[in-house]
């Protein structure tokens, strides 16, 4: 899918193109390529001038690799977005490319993004655009709200999570935890961590991008502030991440003690039956035994007598235990 955005009395207005032609109909400061065909990167290169890497989607992590100046004067920006799905928590690569020297190209002032599938991000700011004039300026200012926009759904997200975590904890607390609570607890708690993790490694690598559209002096003075306020926006988001992996860690910890509180319990019931028996087997054990003068073994009540005896010992120490409390 190919989409261009202009801007049309300070708003950012989407025109989606379907065939070449549509592209000279228009002056975009942000064109945007969802999963591209080879046919509407063939019209990117016909038109813009601009070639598209085949390695564009490559999940490199070196910043070399990621974050470059071409020669021509193209600006190479390589980062993920995070997705918050329910089912399916995962980071986007999106590749930025923008040329802001050249003017021999169509393609100079022109932000071109390039990924496999739709980003929430993109669509919170687009809808932002269109709702409010002078947002955006140029394309520089579109590369910026993205990743302003991306800190903030990281920190809408981490406001989910604590939310879930309250709710694991409330059940955690509770004092009454079973085994299958605890395991569903333990996975509710799992899948936090992930996904804060995700948030972790996302928000660094907007840092890092924002870091360098500083250093490559792109931006005018009153970007470059808004870019810091994005790094101080993302270091407020790093210390919540840190205080949630603490509340993850407490929560975990909590619910494996209840599940090792609940085995406990279990091995009690069979020490305490252990040692209850253990009376009965010795009495069992002496009469077992082929002594030739055994005055009970040739008395008549002498098998009663055995088994009521065994029953007394065993139910001696029980009384016992439970008047201690050690059966509770």
């Amino acid at each position: 899918m190919l989409n261009i955005f202009t801007l049309a009395n300070g708003r950012l207005v989407q025109e989606e193109i379907e065939a070449l032609e549509e592209l000279s109909k228009f002056q975009p400061i942000w064109v945007d390529l969802e999963s591209p065909t080879v046919e509407e990167k063939r019209w990117i290169k016909q038109y813009y001038g601009l070639s598209i890497p085949e390695d564009a989607m490559d999940e490199d992590i070196e910043e070399s690799a990621r974050f470059y100046e071409e020669d021509n004067g193209e600006l190479h920006i390589r980062s993920d977005f995070l997705i918050a799905d329910d089912e399916n928590p995962r980071s986007v690569r999106v590749a930025f490319i923008l040329n802001q020297h050249n003017t021999e190209l169509r393609s100079r002032g022109v932000l071109f993004s390039i990924h496999d599938e739709d980003v929430p991000v993109f669509r919170l700011l687009r809808m932002r655009a269109r709702r409010a004039p002078g947002l955006i300026e140029d394309a520089k200012e579109v590369l910026l709200k993205l990743f302003d926009a991306d800190a903030e759904y990281s920190a809408d997200t981490l406001e989910n999570i604590y939310d879930e975590l309250e709710i694991a904890g409330r059940k955690v607390l509770s004092g009454n935890v079973s085994d299958e609570l605890a395991g569903e607890v333990l996975g509710l708690i799992a899948r936090q961590e992930d996904l804060n993790g995700r948030i972790r490694r996302n928000v660094m690598d907007t840092r890092r991008a924002v870091s360098f559209m500083m250093r490559s002096r792109m931006l005018n003075a009153e970007q470059f502030e808004e870019a810091r306020q994005i790094l101080r926006d993302i270091e407020s988001l790093d210390n919540h991440t840190a205080f949630l992996f603490d509340k993850i860690n407490f929560l975990m910890d909590a619910t494996v003690g209840f599940i090792n509180i609940n085995q406990n319990k279990t091995i009690k019931i069979f020490s305490v039956a252990s040692v209850a028996l253990l009376p009965p087997t010795l009495i069992a054990s002496v009469y077992g035994m082929n002594f030739k003068f055994m005055p009970e073994v040739d008395w008549s009540y002498g098998y009663a007598y055995a088994i009521v005896l065994m029953i007394i010992s065993a139910l001696g120490p029980m009384w016992y235990f439970r008047r201690r409390g050690w059966l509770k």
